[in-house]
């Protein structure tokens, strides 16, 4: 009689801590052995010459989300899901949004109900909170965290998403109350405000303009208002797609003091800059890479790598967004046409994530494999109460992401999976590759093509901290 479902043998185990080859043993779903030979499985995979890593963790992506009128996002969980499954993920973390004026859980209910059922991966849900009121900051909000929704993002800027001050001041107490953790999208709301009025003014509404008007030190400003909140309230908090040196060291100018202040990064914010944005004779081509925080200029990118070298960051996430660009409902909106205010904000990334990282501290010798471990999975499992997940031990589940360290890869449009029509990174080389991907045991994409079904990923509840 076999002892177990699945071995895979002969890869290079990788976690947050060591590397060592050896086989794993999965059975039910759960990692029960690692050793140096296993023997009596039902199913069998050659892992030799590749790693066996914990499947990546994506804490930060917008998925099926509404956008303005006439907008519509690329994704849905079905082809989001499967695109993370491709890139090595075997978790996302995408934002229940509430709409201001309308009911916290209801939009929690809602939102669920568009992934059930459609994911290939596992999800854990973030919330959005917009509207500050009584009712939810003293019911539905602590009576969400208390059912498993241990996270919420809050919004320092966007007409229809920013919370004042005292708004904060009140969504910070309740996060330290109830025990959760609040992510904050930091850059000056006012300040925007008054840049993108006065370049309108001026003419110069191109999307390259979207970057003039969110400079680094509106991002800045914004985090070390975050972070003084934060302080006075005494709650940890997750400073979310940090983009260049100012908001960089205002978070560790916070570590150093000994505040409870994690910061991420993106996949934009070590290879793309603001020049992107130039539209380089093809029309609004630089509506392709408008996101907030934007990229900033080369420099920016060596700030990052000290972060995520020295610590500042715990978490390497997509902030995937994802618009059509060549689509009225995309990119190429009428409304976005007349101004870059008006241009979908955000941009794909979820499959190309992993691969862009592996290849730029890993393979460029900036980071070892288990800072990658931390970065990719670990740091996200650990933070955001995601038990059983983001490591490679005896009683996790079997999320297992399988790369050869040397496949040479040009990241292009027609091998991805995403709803998008592009990708910001056509063309961009690197070096590293999931080629499979296991969930519970299961293989979900292997060889650059998704093999699970929809429903295989389960939508998973957390504890408050």
């Amino acid at each position: 009689m076999t002892e177990l479902d699945l071995a895979i043998r002969g890869g290079t185990v990788v976690t947050a801590a060591d590397s060592v080859r050896a086989d794993i043993g999965i059975r039910d779903g759960r990692i029960v052995a690692i050793a140096d030979r296993l023997e009596g499985a039902a199913r069998e995979i050659d892992a030799t010459g590749l790693l066996a890593l914990p499947g990546g963790i994506d804490s930060h992506v917008h998925i099926a989300q509404a956008a303005g009128t006439g907008i519509v996002m690329a994704d849905d969980f079905a082809s989001a899901t499967a695109a993370a499954a491709a890139g090595g993920n075997t978790l996302v973390m995408p934002f229940a949004l509430q709409a201001r004026g309308t009911s916290l859980r209801e939009a929690v209910q809602a939102y669920r109900g568009l992934a059930e059922g459609r994911c290939y991966v596992d999800v854990a849900m973030h919330m959005i909170v917009s509207d500050a009121s009584p009712g939810v900051l003293g019911q539905e909000l602590p009576s969400l965290v208390k059912d498993g929704y241990t996270s919420f993002k809050v919004f320092m800027t966007y007409d229809d998403l920013v919370l004042s001050d005292r708004e904060l001041l009140q969504v910070f107490d309740v996060a330290r109350r109830e025990g959760a953790l609040v992510m904050v999208h930091c850059e000056g709301y006012d300040a925007i405000r008054f840049l993108t009025e006065r370049l309108e003014r001026e003419g110069r509404t191109a999307p390259y303009y979207h970057a003039v008007s969110r400079p680094e030190i509106v991002e800045r400003e914004a985090a070390h208002r975050a972070i003084s909140h934060a302080e006075l309230v005494d709650v940890p908090i997750m400073i979310v797609h940090v983009s260049g040196r100012e908001a960089m060291e205002q978070v560790r100018w916070a570590q150093a003091r000994g505040l409870k202040v994690y910061a991420e990064t993106c996949p934009q914010y070590i290879t793309l800059t603001a020049e992107d944005l130039r539209d380089a004779g093809v029309e609004m081509s630089g509506a392709k890479y408008v996101c907030s925080p934007p990229p900033r200029e080369a420099e920016s990118h060596a700030a990052i790598w000290e972060g995520l070298v020295q610590g500042v960051f715990q978490t390497f996430s997509s902030d995937h967004c994802p618009f059509r660009y060549d689509d009225p409902a995309g990119k190429l909106t009428p409304r976005g046409r007349t101004s870059f205010r008006w241009v979908p904000n955000g941009i794909p990334g979820i499959e190309t994530r992993l691969p862009i990282l592996f290849s730029e501290g890993v393979s460029k010798g900036r980071i070892s494999l288990q800072r990658f471990v931390e970065l990719s999975s670990t740091n996200h499992a650990r933070i955001y109460g995601l038990t059983r997940k983001g490591s490679i031990a005896v009683g996790y589940d079997a999320d297992i992401a399988l790369w050869d360290p040397t496949r040479r890869e040009t990241i292009r449009q027609e091998i991805l999976h995403h709803g998008a029509d592009y990708t910001p990174w056509e063309g961009f080389e690197v070096v590293g590759w999931p080629v499979t991907t296991i969930l519970r045991g299961e293989v979900i994409a292997e060889a650059g093509r998704v093999v699970g079904t929809p429903g295989q990923g389960r939508i998973l509840d957390r504890q408050p901290r």
